[in-house]
């Protein structure tokens, strides 16, 4: 099952998820970009996008709006929906309208293969990204040990080079997480870190607690819609497509 949760206020950006994408309400956008992967749910905190979704013919959960993360939000939704503590849920963020179906997959096949076993309670993905955008602290990077499990997460530009080499070897994290339902309360259940929340990554949570998060490598163009600057960039982006 692919969750998709939807809070409809943000502070960067007000009742973003409900924005235009090309004659589309971005979380409905989104949704349509994975459906035929698997089933897809919207979890929300609000009636008017329970109702949105419906008419679009996607089944959505009304969720507390008092969660502070998508994957706390998708984990109430699993508790209500009632799933069998092995099934694979991906959580895809409703601000990724233009995420390729592919790279979606990938983290699904990568999920089944490895969460459950030996201490890996999430899977997600990683693409390669240059040194400039690597500087973004928006961009968060991964560093990955030698069988892909993630070492560390952070908005600062790691690894570092002493030397100021100018690598392509950056890994840009992209933020699709898979999960079984026994592996999210697991991770709901942790307490909060202070790794998480110092870099504000909620996923750093799991590896401090000594869990582990087993990465695949994706080719994407996709990103997260943040702010209005960042839709601007994608609609001009994605708009010649």
């Amino acid at each position: 099952m692919i969750i998709v949760p939807g809070r409809l206020n943000s502070s960067r950006f007000e009742n973003k998820i409900l924005v235009d994408i090309f004659g589309t309400p971005m979380i409905i956008a989104t949704a349509n970009r994975v459906k035929d992967i698997d089933q897809v749910v919207i979890a929300t905190d609000s009636d008017d996008v329970v109702k949105l979704a419906n008419r679009h013919g996607f089944e959505a959960v009304m969720t507390s709006d008092t969660h502070n993360s998508g994957t706390d939000r998708i984990h109430e939704a699993v508790v209500k929906l009632g799933l069998k503590p092995d099934e694979v849920v991906l959580n895809v963020q409703a601000d990724e309208p233009f995420v390729e179906p592919d790279v979606v997959q990938k983290v699904m096949q990568n999920t089944q293969q490895f969460v459950g076993q030996d201490d890996i309670i999430i899977s997600s993905c990683y693409k390669s990204i240059s040194s400039e955008i690597a500087d973004d602290p928006n961009h968060v990077k991964v560093v990955l040990d030698h069988n892909s499990h993630a070492i560390y997460f952070s908005r600062a530009k790691v690894p570092y080079h002493k030397d100021h080499y100018k690598s392509t070897d950056y890994k840009g994290h992209l933020g699709i997480y898979g999960f079984t339902v026994d592996s999210l309360k697991t991770f709901c259940n942790l307490s909060h870190s202070s790794l998480e929340q110092t870099e504000k990554l909620e996923q750093l949570r799991a590896i401090q607690h000594g869990y582990k998060i087993s990465m695949c490598e994706v080719s994407s163009q996709s990103f997260g819609i943040d702010t209005k600057e960042d839709l601007d960039m994608a609609i001009k982006l994605f708009g010649k497509n």
